[in-house]
């Protein structure tokens, strides 16, 4: 075999090529090989099959933060936590110990005897009268607070039958009789009544001729009694709120 090239690169010009075919030293064929030029590229062919997922490249930079979401959804109730530390001891309180008390008490004696009857009998005689709510002139007591309050007298009673009767607002709450004997006795009654602002309380004889009813100051007493036992609960929290503010 013989082999033969004839090249000028240089000039970029076509080169040969001879091709020289021999066996057992004979000269069987030979041939000049000659390149042409570089042809265009030929149009692109189909897409290939899928290849394998190559590996996972290196972590990139971090991007710069977005903006500044919505605020979510209230989340639900933790869990009751632990309780917490004893504070500070406060400052003192303000007392008003006795600063709406309210006070209504009487008790009154009479100077003459035997009243006239219908009529609120005048204990003309104060032994006591607390807030002064108890008026001599006219023999009534007019109430100031709501509230539950208790009446008693204890009447001397000589020659005469005596029926004598406690009047709230004009009508009688209770009525004792006690019958002369030809001896002094005592006639007496008590009652608890509930009484608003302005009402009014008086002993009055409520029949004819049976005002028994005897006083001398020097050795017996007729006496009209009562008093507050405890002001109307919604009355004092209304008194408590407006001294708070």
């Amino acid at each position: 075999m013989c082999y033969a090239r004839n090249s000028l690169a240089k000039f970029r010009k076509p080169h040969h090529q001879k091709i020289c075919l021999q066996r057992d030293g004979i000269l069987l064929i030979t041939a000049t090989h000659e390149n042409g030029l570089r042809g265009k590229a030929g149009p692109i062919g189909p897409a290939g099959e899928k290849g394998d997922q190559g590996e996972t490249g290196k972590k990139g930079p971090i991007g710069p933060g977005g903006d500044k979401g919505d605020v979510g959804p209230i989340g639900l109730p933790g869990p009751k936590g632990d309780r917490g530390n004893q504070g500070d001891r406060g400052a003192p309180g303000i007392c008003r110990c006795g600063s709406i008390v309210l006070k209504s008490a009487f008790s009154v004696g009479i100077t003459t005897s035997y009243p006239e009857e219908r009529l609120p009998i005048v204990f003309n005689k104060v032994l006591f009268n607390e807030g002064e709510h108890y008026n001599p002139s006219t023999g009534k007591f007019i109430c100031a607070f709501p509230g539950i309050y208790y009446f008693s007298y204890d009447i001397t009673l000589a020659n005469k039958h005596l029926a004598i009767g406690l009047v709230h607002n004009g009508q009688f709450k209770i009525k004792t009789f006690d019958a002369n004997t030809g001896n002094h006795d005592v006639a007496s009654g008590s009652t608890v009544i509930y009484l608003q602002p302005e009402d009014e309380v008086w002993l009055e004889i409520f029949f004819t001729d049976q005002n028994g009813l005897f006083s001398d100051p020097s050795w017996a007493d007729s006496l009209f009694s009562g008093f507050l036992l405890y002001v109307d609960t919604d009355y004092l929290d209304s008194l408590s709120e407006e001294d708070e503010l």
